[in-house]
């Protein structure tokens, strides 16, 4: 059960118009091939309809997810807070809600339909709103037993709980657990039929819009006999099948998760519980992970982090930066479970909302309050990569050290991890053919050769680096190129460029291999050493090249640098190209900048400056320094050549939250030379 996705009866239909040449036909909207969707689920928590649609056929299909999971789409309780969790509290089932209307929801469950990928959504059924006032649709409740929907009749009593506060208190109590209330929330009579059709008419009218699916929410709280029911009421998807159901099951032992495999899938706390004791152990220790008690693959789901376990400190956020994306490449690439890309907001408060007005949550915006991870080139890659190994096994599983591993799927792909803080170099013994493949995990910036089945990797601290056979082989051993016989070099372009998160930096030129200054297909560098930013291309031997590096954020907005062009000449052997962002090389020189300062857990230093090298006093801007010789900061920064500037430390702690220094600004002048430093004292 846990590979999910089909391959539809939509994309059944299409190739069979495809190889019968039906020509006559008006051309369809373009889309992603659903043939090449996986079963990788991007959960887009609390993303409202018009940018879930987006995301599907921006995003989501064309990397190869096959499904997308979303927010409950019911009415539900609006406060003047607008805390996150009012979405738990159906107000009624009208589709018109916070995060947009009915027809915004058909139009989103199309566009994904029609980018190859299923629809999920939230299904709140155990409960309704604990709280009277007024739903995002106008519905006003004065009486939590009595909504458009239900009658005080359709609700458990302290009776019929056995429990007079009629709270759930004693968490070894079945009855209790499902009979009672979880919080408050009025506990609806699942064992009645007229429930049981009420609460399936609800899902049908889902079906009925193109939803392939249910996450059920609280599914510990509802009895099986009475999911099994409800499930038994339920119309087929418009590809004909079942729809799809898997279960949120909280850890506990009364029920136990394997209670409800009978009534679908169970999404695996376990799992993603092990992660986070491993990417904040050591990773080693995932070599015994099928037997650390995690839920058996064909009826769990997998997952790194979700809403309720990134808030409550239970499993892994965005917080923890790259070792919470190396958790997620991990999932993506081992073979158990169908795996979650779980993509939410940012918060600085439990509580917090979503960006909202008015509490409708407005459209994502990657680069300002989402963290969105889905988007990750390092996610999208092992997308494909997951995709392109499928089912194979896991085997030549290597353990090099407490932070670096490397196993393989078969023979169709190989991933080594390095969780350690530092760059690591081994040699693994791939399984795979000899040959030159590209790295995923930098979308083909770096490539590795195999020789005699074995790889030499220096991957990256806290990266990893991941390779497949197929449409990411660029080249075979030699590197020749099939269509004119051009032999080619590595050209490796290092850029020292500041960037606010979101945005990335990419190399752009004369030559077809840099894009031939299409922006489109400008070579994307990696951030592993930043803020230099580097990659590897293969250019043309004996050629000379301009090029250029630009930014692209979220949105894709492209900025130049403001300086000529820079030129290049290769001859027959690799080369090195080393400059800064607006910078000419011969302008050039280094300072390295040292800070005495203390801090607490989790807070970073940084310098910020009034020249663009070093961010043009921009916060977001600003250079990190290193801790390696705390209390002392650390870091070697390319700046004009005789100029002066002025600068100052700042800290961030884990939340973004930024505290400058105190005093005037300092200032410093660079002569003509190189080797410059400073030795400072956090004022």
């Amino acid at each position: 059960m846990n590979t999910r996705h089909r391959r539809t009866a939509r994309a059944v239909a299409a190739a069979a118009l495809a190889f019968a040449g039906a020509t006559a036909l008006p051309a369809a909207t373009a889309h992603a091939d659903v043939t090449t969707s996986g079963d990788v689920i991007a959960n887009l928590w609390e993303y409202n309809w018009n940018s879930v649609a987006s995301e599907c056929t921006n995003v989501l299909g064309p990397n190869g997810y096959g499904a997308v999971w979303v927010a409950p789409p019911a009415e539900s309780l609006k406060q003047p807070s607008y805390y996150w969790w009012d979405v738990y509290q159906p107000y009624s089932y009208n589709l018109n809600g916070r995060f947009g209307t009915a027809a915004q929801f058909a139009s989103m469950v199309t566009a994904c339909h029609n980018a190859g990928l299923e629809v999920y959504t939230d299904a709140v059924i155990n409960h309704t709103a604990a709280q009277t006032g007024t739903g995002y649709n106008g519905t006003t409740l004065t009486s939590r037993y009595d909504t458009p929907d239900w009658d005080p009749g359709d609700y458990h009593t302290s009776a019929e709980c056995n429990d007079s506060d009629l709270l759930i208190d004693d968490w070894s109590n079945l009855s209790e657990i499902q009979n009672c209330e979880l919080l408050g929330l009025p506990d609806l009579k699942t064992e009645s039929e007229h429930v049981r059709s009420g609460i399936a008419g609800f899902l049908n009218s889902q079906i009925a819009l193109g939803v392939d699916g249910f996450r059920v929410d609280a599914a510990k709280h509802i009895p099986v006999a009475d999911l099994n029911a409800i499930r038994a009421k339920l119309n087929d998807t418009s590809s004909g099948a079942d729809p799809y159901v898997f279960q949120e099951v909280y850890p506990g032992s009364t029920p136990a998760a394997s209670d409800y495999y009978a009534s679908g899938d169970v999404l695996d706390f376990t799992y993603a519980s092990r992660l986070k004791s491993a990417f904040q152990g050591n990773v080693s220790d995932l070599s015994s992970l099928e037997s650390s008690g995690i839920l058996p693959a064909a009826n769990s789901v997998s997952f790194v982090s979700n809403h309720d376990t990134e808030r409550n400190g239970l499993h892994m956020s965005y917080k923890d930066g790259d070792t919470y994306r190396l958790a997620n490449v991990f999932q993506l690439a081992y073979k158990w479970a169908t795996p979650t890309v779980y993509s939410g907001f940012e918060f600085s408060s439990s509580d917090q909302a979503p960006p909202n007005s008015n509490g409708f949550v407005t459209d994502t915006n990657c680069s300002s309050g989402w963290y969105c991870l889905q988007r990750d080139t390092a996610i999208t890659g092992m997308v494909k990569w997951h995709n392109a190994v499928g089912s194979a096994e896991v085997v030549n599983w290597s353990t090099k050290s407490s932070s670096v591993i490397g196993f393989a799927r078969g023979t169709g792909g190989y991933v080594a991890i390095n969780n350690g803080s530092s760059a690591a170099t081994y040699t693994f013994a791939t399984g795979m053919a000899d040959g030159t493949y590209a790295n995923v995990v930098d979308n083909g910036t770096t490539t590795v050769t195999v020789s005699g089945g074995n790889a030499t990797l220096t991957i990256p601290a806290k990266s990893a680096i991941a390779f497949y056979n197929g449409a990411f082989t660029p080249c075979d051993s030699s590197c020749e190129d099939p269509d004119d016989g051009t032999s080619t070099v590595t050209a490796t372009f290092n850029a020292y460029a500041s960037t606010p998160s979101g945005t990335d930096v990419y190399v752009v030129g004369s030559v077809a291999a840099l894009g031939g200054w299409d922006t489109s297909k400008a070579i994307r560098l990696s951030s592993a050493g930043y803020p230099i930013w580097s990659g590897e291309v293969s250019v043309p031997i004996n050629t000379g090249f301009e090029y250029k590096y630009l930014k692209k954020d979220a949105s894709g907005n492209v900025t130049w640098e403001s300086n000529a062009n820079r030129s290049a000449a290769t001859a027959t052997s690799a080369l090195s190209l080393s400059n800064s962002w607006n910078v000419a090389n011969a302008s050039a020189t280094d300072v390295t900048f040292n800070v005495n300062a203390t801090t607490a857990l989790g807070t970073d230093v940084y310098v910020v400056g009034s020249i663009a090298s070093l961010g043009s006093w921009n916060p977001g801007d600003a250079i990190p320094l290193s801790s390696a010789s705390y209390p002392t900061w650390s870091r070697t920064v390319i700046v004009p050549r005789s100029t002066a500037f002025e600068y100052k430390f700042l800290k961030k702690d884990g939340s973004g939250n930024v505290t400058w220094e105190s005093g005037t600004n300092r200032s410093y002048t660079t002569g003509g030379s190189s080797g410059y430093s400073t030795n400072d004292t956090w004022k």
